[in-house]
């Protein structure tokens, strides 16, 4: 039990001039956190009581689905991620920390790099202790602070350069059993986010800078979400929006005849889809083809997609280039031989095919058949263009971004959109870390193979505050009982009543014997202020006792979830209460 008075809870009337969105604006005015920095956060104790359960509960579940806890450093010396696959692409989001010495005459100093995610630790920690097929498979986990050199950090914890992680790491002996390990920490999320009463859809993601085969990410629903969920309830499809795939275009599709031979026109001063679509030409978006030029560790590729799809970037990961980037009007031109608004990928009217590490063409364009391009000379286009017959197509794939309204790729029904916000996502890496770091083991043959790795995480402080914008109404946080900072709220209105408050203190040993965190408001406010601040801190039910309800023999009890107050006698009391905390549980 705690005393409000003697406690430290600094609720405001006013949100902060910086805060953007719903959850952001409670986290401060319920005096859960304050603010240090940009991207930096100070929790507060309401905060931290929060953060702490919502670390155990996810302990627990981790550790149910094979999880054994550690402690890694958040300080890594920078030649072990040198080492590692992922050092070109990562090190643009990493704080980097020079030696003390460095620049004092000392040479040849490390540097140093403040820790995102731990593969670079665990996989050569691994490798040195784990040599057996015996001792696998394992599972090591922590829950610990890990820093991002987040550019523009906002929206409070959802995007700060300092946050709370889980980050899990499986090492298995072979491919079905890193799948198997896979499934139980899904499993472990799904259980996760079940307890703490937040709704998460596991959706198919992409694998980014973290490679690997296949992945999930956890979305809790919320208009303010940092990415877009495709999905269909009747067939349980969801990906995001990233990995996200339709059934456009239909398998077995045969490839269009023809329709004659390809003929240049004029299109003086047309450099745009749009201006292509418009009068004397008339071409619609649909029967076009963009034609958009990137380069990928180092050298020009082409991507072709309809005049009316955009480009999924995201989906240009699966190519295998480690850093790609749009190329520029200079390093086009002289690989196709004009600059952007002209280009196309008909075969012989590129000026050096040789500079080019590909053409790839979107699945989708195969629905144009025939159609119109740039001729890869300023002022002029092709038409009766052929998929099959005219376009220098190195490989097909799906590199456009899904619309709402498309078919659901497994049941054909519409496909739609929401927002959502990640707290979590899961990885089956494979051998990618395993084989830069050498982490092998030897069977039973003596035969040695390297271990299929996988690699997890949440968002332990993402999440406090996904759980706040997926919970709250008007006046405040709506806390799920199992993440409240306290349970019950047991709310003295005159607390210079001897009575009121030893039947306070009487009510709350009650309610924590039965399991609940308790906290009394004994201060010496107005009934409406002390209402108002117990609805913004959100605790899930409130014991309200005051001189006038003493004098009737009653006390009120409310739920934060509900309007309605029941008066309860006072002889009733301990008994309805222990009741409600334990149907609660």
């Amino acid at each position: 039990m705690k005393l409000w008075s003697q406690y430290f809870v600094p609720t405001l009337k006013e949100s902060p001039a910086d805060a953007e969105i719903a959850s952001h604006k409670l986290l401060v005015r319920a005096g859960l956190v304050r603010k240090l920095g940009g991207g930096l956060y100070t929790y507060l104790p309401l905060g931290l009581r929060v953060m702490q359960k919502l670390t155990q509960i996810c302990r627990e579940e981790i550790e149910r689905g094979g999880g054994i806890e550690v402690w890694m450093p958040h300080v890594h010396p920078a030649e072990v991620w040198e080492a590692g696959p992922r050092w070109a692409a990562a090190r643009e989001i990493m704080f980097r920390v020079d030696h003390a010495g460095a620049g004092k005459g000392r040479s040849k100093e490390p540097e140093y790099v403040l820790g995102p995610t731990h593969e670079e630790v665990i996989t050569p920690l691994v490798k040195t202790e784990i040599t057996s097929y015996r001792d696998l498979p394992k599972n090591f986990f922590q829950i610990a602070t890990k820093f991002r050199n987040e550019i523009r950090p906002r929206f409070g914890l959802m995007r700060a350069r300092e946050f709370v992680m889980m980050d899990a790491y499986s090492f298995d002996a072979s491919d079905e059993g890193a799948i198997k390990s896979y499934h139980a920490m899904k499993a472990a999320y799904e259980a996760f986010f079940r307890r703490i009463g937040v709704t998460a859809i596991a959706v198919e993601a992409d694998t980014g800078v973290m490679g690997g085969s296949f992945s999930h990410e956890f979305m809790v629903p919320a208009e303010i979400g940092d990415d877009d969920v495709i999905y269909n309830e009747e067939s349980g499809y969801a990906a995001n929006r990233e990995k996200a795939t339709s059934g456009l275009v239909p398998a077995g599709l045969a490839d269009a005849a023809p329709a004659g031979a390809t003929e240049e026109f004029a299109t003086p001063g047309v450099v745009t889809i749009a201006a292509l679509e418009a009068a004397p030409y008339a071409v619609p978006a649909d029967r076009q083809f963009k034609t958009l030029v990137y380069v990928g560790d180092g050298k020009p590729f082409v991507v072709i997609l309809r005049g009316c799809d955009e480009l999924e970037e995201a989906k240009l990961g699966a190519l295998g280039f480690t850093l790609f980037r749009p190329a520029t009007a200079e390093e086009i031109e002289p690989v196709l031989g004009t600059k952007p608004g002209s280009l196309g990928a008909v075969k012989g009217t590129i000026r050096n095919p040789s500079a080019l590490a590909g053409v790839f063409a979107d699945h989708a364009i195969r629905l144009i058949g025939n159609g119109t391009t740039g001729a890869n000379k300023d002022g002029f286009h092709l038409r009766n263009v052929n998929v099959a017959r005219d376009l220098a197509v190195t490989k097909f794939g799906d590199f456009r971004r899904v619309r709402p309204g498309e078919p659901d790729p497994k049941s054909g029904q519409p496909l739609k959109v929401r927002r959502g916000i990640e707290v979590g996502h899961i990885f089956k890496l494979g051998t990618k870390y395993s084989e830069k770091y050498g982490a092998a083991y030897t069977d039973d043959q003596k035969q040695s193979h390297l271990m299929v790795m996988g690699c997890y995480g949440i968002g332990i402080s993402r999440t406090l505050q996904a759980v706040i914008e997926q919970s709250h109404d008007a006046d405040g946080i709506v806390w799920p009982w199992a993440v409240a900072p306290f349970q019950v709220l047991v709310c003295v209105l005159d607390p210079q009543l001897p009575e009121a408050m030893d039947l306070a203190r009487k009510l709350a040993a009650t309610a924590e014997a039965a399991g609940a965190d308790v906290l009394v408001d004994d201060r010496a406010e107005r009934p409406g202020v002390k209402f108002k601040d117990a609805d913004l801190i959100g605790i899930p039910l409130r014991l309200t006792i005051g001189g006038k309800g003493l004098k009737e023999g009653i006390v009120e009890l409310k739920w934060r979830t509900k309007k309605d107050v029941e008066k309860v006698p006072v002889a009733e009391a301990a008994a309805r209460l222990g009741a409600a905390v334990s149907a609660a549980k």
